[in-house]
């Protein structure tokens, strides 16, 4: 059987599930598909799949003209080229899908959708966690509904030297990773960190917030140990120069950083947001607290300093928990039959 070919429609920033994208569509080349996109421009990632297939750029706004010109370009390409399947990532994306008939179409979902106005071309919706497409079936769903989860990308991790970010090699380093905005929670890495004496805390990303948060950082005393990273082509590394991984979103329908720690071999304390409070197991896999529970996140990070032999244990079970839950063979293999209309779950 030959492998299908996949136009995929992404319009997103950067961040997760981008990162997530760049991963799948990576993966599935190694797997002989045939890949085309249509990205928005100037993407720190664009470099990265560049290589895997041609790609359009545009930013598709519905509300503008030129929304016309790039379904009309969609449209062309699918006379031309037949995808067996186009894949929109993200309700933004699924109005741009193409009305070709020869094609399996999806929306992949990493988040949960206001309504579902924008997917009737759709023969299918992909949600990361189970709890997205319930939401969705309640909403009136009523096409098969497929639940195909993340897998970590494929980086061997190499620790980033602590000295880069001015940071002692004995200090209890604290990771917190995501866009900066309110539903990551980052406010209470900063403040959890603020009464861990001696703690580091690396902030891995960038985003609106980020003068809130420096002003936080200064408003608790702890700029000498804060460390604001910014993006990164791979924040893998940095995650394995830390002791722990804080998780404190107050709204997380999957929590692919989490995934990065357990391949980076961080144990994790996490809010019970929704994505984690599926797949991670409280004192099996890590420790999970109340969302905005401040107390709780301390004393979980706490516990994490204290016991080294804690931290080992929960990065063993981490990695397990990838290994059975996230495995790039099983992820891609789900993928690789929904593209052909195989919607059994």
């Amino acid at each position: 059987m030959n492998p299908p070919r996949v136009l995929h429609l992404h319009f997103g920033k950067d961040g997760g599930a981008e990162r997530f994208f760049v991963n799948l569509a990576k993966a599935l080349d190694r797997r002989g598909v045939e890949q085309r996109f249509a990205i928005r421009p100037d993407r720190s990632w664009d470099a990265e799949v560049a290589p895997l297939g041609p790609v359009i750029h545009d930013n598709y706004r519905y509300l503008s003209l030129s929304r016309f010109w790039l379904e009309w370009r969609l449209a062309r390409l699918c006379r031309k080229w037949k995808p067996d399947a186009i894949l929109a990532w993200m309700p933004r994306a699924a109005r741009a899908i193409p009305d070709w008939p020869g094609a399996v179409k999806m929306t992949r979902l990493g988040d949960f959708p206001r309504h579902l106005d924008h997917f009737g071309r759709c023969d299918a919706l992909i949600g990361n966690t189970p709890d997205i497409i319930t939401h969705c079936q309640r909403l009136g769903w009523n096409k098969p509904g497929l639940v195909i989860s993340n897998f970590a990308r494929p980086v061997t991790a190499v620790p980033v030297a602590r000295a880069a970010h001015d940071t002692p090699e004995d200090a209890f380093l604290i990771a917190a990773a995501g866009r900066f905005v309110n539903r990551k929670g980052l406010d209470l890495a900063v403040r959890a960190t603020a009464r861990i004496s001696a703690a580091y805390l690396w902030l891995i990303g960038d985003g609106k917030e980020r003068p809130a948060l420096e002003a936080l950082v200064a408003e608790e005393g702890i700029a000498d140990r804060v460390r604001f990273i910014g993006w990164v082509d791979e924040p893998l590394h940095h995650l394995a120069a830390a002791d722990a991984l804080a998780f404190p979103s107050r709204h997380e329908p999957l929590g692919n950083v989490i995934l990065d720690a357990w391949q980076a071999g961080l144990a994790v304390v996490s809010t019970r947001a929704e994505g984690p409070g599926w797949f991670l197991r409280d004192g099996i896999d890590g420790i999970m607290v109340e969302i905005d529970d401040l107390d709780g996140l301390t004393a979980g990070l706490r516990a994490l300093q204290d016991n080294p032999g804690l931290r080992a244990r929960y990065s063993a079970a981490g990695a397990a928990r990838l290994a059975e839950m996230f495995s790039e063979d099983a992820v891609v293999d789900a993928y690789l039959a929904a593209f052909r209309g195989d919607f059994a779950q």
